[in-house]
């Protein structure tokens, strides 16, 4: 192999001549053919150790060196840092899940009352949490994940940042688990949220089944969102999501989550689901520990991309559409988009905006409403805590409400739809100034593109006309096309509860 070197019999070399010379008959191979089948069985072998002993270890430590240093930058820069449950291997995390005491003394309970092995109960345990625990991949969320979510919000909308709570922007205070709280418009709210928070903290949010399919399950589960199971009535599967749900919020994990429970049907915001809540409060010591901190947060877009189909979710007695119709549909309307895009006719979704609230101190809100004592639910049962957290959910959801965006879209489809008949554009206009003074009064959140409330009305009859929803008669007058009211009617419906 080395100039200048004797040759080497390299077979003689590893193994030993005789066991060399001796495998040769047994194997049945003649003396040559069996030497170069040996050979190349050790060059194979051999190069495995190499890989094996060397390459793959430099290789993890060249990685985990980076993904290190890149922890650290991150940390500089985060208002909420990454927090060492995050960084935990996630095998660590399912065994602390799996052999929680409260796991297993209701695998337990679940064996006893179903008749069934106790081996089997923890091994449905034991799927339960590799479901549940995310494996957090700081690289991925961070060089990939933000860029992308960046790429795809400012793709497709005008995203704003409309307005913030001095306290929220001031930050939490150290030693507090932040949880946003948030409205359920769109699935495009994952994408927001994730960009516009990502200057501050990585979100782990609570991301229903809808997500579970391959290869989008590996990503967002890299990401550290958890997948929840909405309607599950299954108790070792309740207790299991609850224990994580405790684990990370203890351990100070931010994380983001819908209490409304799944998307607005029909764009009025929805009541609150208890779920999470309860799981975050249940085990919650307001003496000592980690405080929980909620930061409430609005979001209203121009236009919702999955909103016929969420209307149409709403007709119980509307035929179910299969596959085909939807890949013709969603193709029709990509390739209708690209269209406007090669004439110059493309102005986006409109206008994407975002108001965070004030926070409220989980400590602090159980303080002041339990009568004067500490506020420790761990004492309730279930009907009592649940009336407590209720109300919380309620006030947390109040305060969404207060400042949702107004947006142009929004304001327009109010104007046309209580119009109820066709106006000219003067009458829009003055019909829709006197809309947003009134909501100015009552001290709601308008976002105004470029601050020019002549623009704005421009801007919302625009989307809707290029949408076909709204059309101009001979005479000049605006009026709504009677098969698109119900899709009007649903985006005036996102700042009804402002009136």
């Amino acid at each position: 192999l080395i100039p200048g070197w004797p040759a080497f019999d390299w077979g003689r070399l590893l193994l030993g001549y005789p066991a060399y010379v001796s495998a040769i008959p047994v194997l049945g191979w003649q003396k040559g053919e069996g030497r170069d089948r040996l050979f190349i069985a050790l060059e194979v072998v051999a190069l495995w150790s190499l890989v094996d002993r060397l390459l793959i270890p430099s290789g993890r430590w060249f990685l985990r060196r980076r993904l290190n240093r890149l922890i650290d930058t991150v940390n500089r820069r985060l208002d909420v840092e990454i927090k060492p449950f995050q960084l935990t291997k996630r095998q660590v995390l399912i065994d602390r899940l799996v052999y929680d005491p409260q796991v297993v003394a209701a695998a337990n309970d679940y064996a006893r009352e179903n008749k069934i092995p106790r081996e089997a109960a923890m091994n449905e345990v034991y799927r339960y949490a590799r479901e549940i625990v995310p494996t957090f991949n700081a690289y991925l969320y961070f060089r990939l994940g933000y860029s992308i979510a960046r790429l795809i919000a400012r793709l497709l909308y005008r995203v704003r940042l409309g307005y913030a709570d001095e306290k929220t922007l001031a930050g939490v205070p150290a030693g507090t688990a932040v949880v946003f709280v948030m409205n359920h418009r769109s699935n495009m709210d994952y994408v927001l949220v994730a960009f516009l928070a990502a200057e501050r903290t990585a979100l782990s949010y609570a991301v229903g089944e809808w997500a579970r399919i391959w290869p989008l399950q590996q990503l967002i589960r890299s990401m550290g969102a958890y997948f929840v199971r909405r309607n599950s009535n299954n108790p070792v599967y309740r207790r299991v999501l609850e224990r994580y749900v405790h684990m990370a919020t203890e351990a100070g994990v931010a994380q983001a989550m819908y209490p409304e429970g799944g998307l607005s049907r029909d764009g009025r915001l929805r009541s609150p689901k208890l779920g999470l809540l309860d799981y975050m409060l249940k085990s919650f010591d307001p003496t000592r520990g980690t405080d929980i901190v909620f930061v409430p947060v609005a979001l209203n877009y121009d236009r919702v991309l999955e909103d016929r189909t969420l209307l149409r979710s709403l007709d119980k007695e509307a035929p179910r559409r299969g596959i085909w119709f939807a890949l013709k549909t969603t193709f029709g309307f990509w390739f209708s988009q690209l269209g406007l895009m090669l004439t110059g006719r493309w102005y986006r979704f409109g206008y994407a905006c975002v108001n965070f609230g004030r926070m409220v101190s989980a400590r602090d809100w159980l303080a002041a409403h339990s009568g004067g004592s500490i506020g420790d639910l761990r004492s309730l049962d279930k009907d009592q805590r649940f009336e407590v957290v209720g109300r919380l959910a309620d006030d947390l959801m109040a305060e969404i409400s207060r400042i949702v965006p107004v947006l142009p879209v929004s304001l327009i489809a109010t104007v046309l739809i209580e119009a109820e008949q066709p106006i000219d554009e003067l009458d829009l206009k003055l019909r829709a100034g006197r809309l947003m003074e009134h909501f100015e009064a009552r001290g709601a959140k308008l976002y105004l593109p470029r601050g020019d409330r002549d623009y704005a009305f421009h801007v919302g009859l625009r989307m809707l006309a290029l949408r076909h929803l709204v059309e101009t008669t001979a005479d000049g007058l605006y009026t709504v096309v009677p098969a698109e009211r119900p899709l009007l009617a649903y985006y005036a419906n996102a700042i009804a509860h402002l009136r």
